[in-house]
């Protein structure tokens, strides 16, 4: 039986369908959707008074109230708890240990990514684009990057519970490939901690001879002669003339200063150094990869085109070199290919038939 077959026979088996007619309080469909629409309104509330979850935790917790009450007459309730909570706990287990290379003291590389994209590309590819498309004040499709850096935080777990919902067999490769992938970038960025581009552009290379791993000069806006990278040659009049991170500009467009601080907030708070390789990249790219066979062509344009939009919005907003983000593609492809194989050998060796023993 093939993965797609089992997957099929999965949804069909937690189907339930009772025709009979029973008065409305015993249907579990109308409970379902009472419980949907109670759900919507925590949602609207939340969006209100505490603004879009953008941390793990929230989101999750969001999700799967959710997920119980689509849960309803479909499949049992506790199989959220179930299939989640460990899911959520293995990722609680990454917040806890992704600073691990600070403990380690590991050396933190400056300019290996740089020297690589421009080795390959004749220019810095961020400096290129922030020539060319910055612009004094925020323009109106910085909205546009902004909205898909912190897509990030959503998507891919929103992608989660869609497919929860649809099969829990490709649900439960999903979550494997996804712990993986953020597990084996842990292990990159703890063992090969790097500076983004907008980090390079504030610090000189005597700053950072010694490979610190956080010098003061990543507190200031800019480094004499650009840093690292090197003065920009603006084609807008007015436009700083050097890199800037830039990721959350374009919320300001919207006048939504709220998720602008919310996202400066957690980024000073995050791994500063932890750039190779890309998650924004790798996990992104993993979705449209998992999700090619599943879906049809309008999907896999749209997937695709999702990963290719945060490659270019990591590169334009300082946040990754290029080479971060062709080794959390480079990851992507290898966790969705094992992931698929170790699924077929283990639904092989569900499915062998005993061999019979010899008298």
């Amino acid at each position: 039986m093939s993965t797609q077959e089992v997957e099929r026979s999965d949804v069909a088996s937690e189907r339930t369908v009772d025709r009979s007619p029973m008065p409305w309080w015993r249907n579990l469909r109308v409970w379902r959707w009472v419980a949907t629409i109670l759900w919507l309104g925590v949602v609207v509330a939340h969006l209100i008074f505490l603004g879009l979850a953008f941390d793990r935790t929230r989101l999750i917790l969001l999700m799967c109230l959710g997920l119980a009450a689509a849960s309803i007459g479909r499949r049992r309730v506790t199989t959220v708890i179930i299939d989640w909570l460990p899911f959520a706990g293995i990722l609680l287990l990454y917040d806890f240990t992704r600073n691990i290379a600070q403990w380690m003291g590991m050396p933190t590389h400056w300019a290996l990514a740089a020297d690589f994209d421009h080795m390959l590309f004749g220019v810095n590819p961020t400096v290129w684009l922030q020539e060319r498309l910055k612009q004094p004040d925020t323009p109106w499709w910085e909205v546009f990057t902004s909205v898909v850096y912190m897509s990030y935080f959503i998507i891919p777990y929103a992608a989660a519970a869609v497919l929860w919902l649809r099969n829990r067999h490709a649900w439960r490769r999903y979550a494997a490939g996804f712990l993986i992938m953020t597990f084996v970038a842990l292990v990159g960025y703890t063992l090969l901690p790097a500076a983004p581009p907008w980090a390079a552009a504030r610090c000189t290379s005597e700053q950072v001879a010694d490979y610190p791993r956080a010098p003061e000069c990543m507190n200031q806006l800019y480094a004499d002669d650009g840093g690292l990278l090197g003065e920009l040659e603006p084609q807008n009049a007015g436009a700083q003339p050097y890199v800037e991170r830039i990721s959350a500009r374009g919320w300001e467009v919207l006048d939504i200063h709220a998720a602008s601080n919310l996202l400066q907030l957690g980024q000073a708070k995050a791994n500063l150094v932890a750039a190779i390789p890309s998650l924004h990249a790798g996990l992104t790219m993993f979705l449209a990869l998992f999700m090619w066979p599943r879906v049809r062509a309008l999907g896999r344009t749209l997937f695709l085109g999702y990963a290719v939009a945060m490659a270019f919005t990591l590169v334009y907003t300082a946040e990754h070199y290029v080479l971060d983000i062709l080794l959390g593609w480079g990851l992507a492809a290898v966790v969705v290919v094992g992931v698929d194989v170790a699924d077929k050998r283990l639904i092989a060796r569900r499915n062998r038939s005993p061999v019979p023993q010899s008298v």
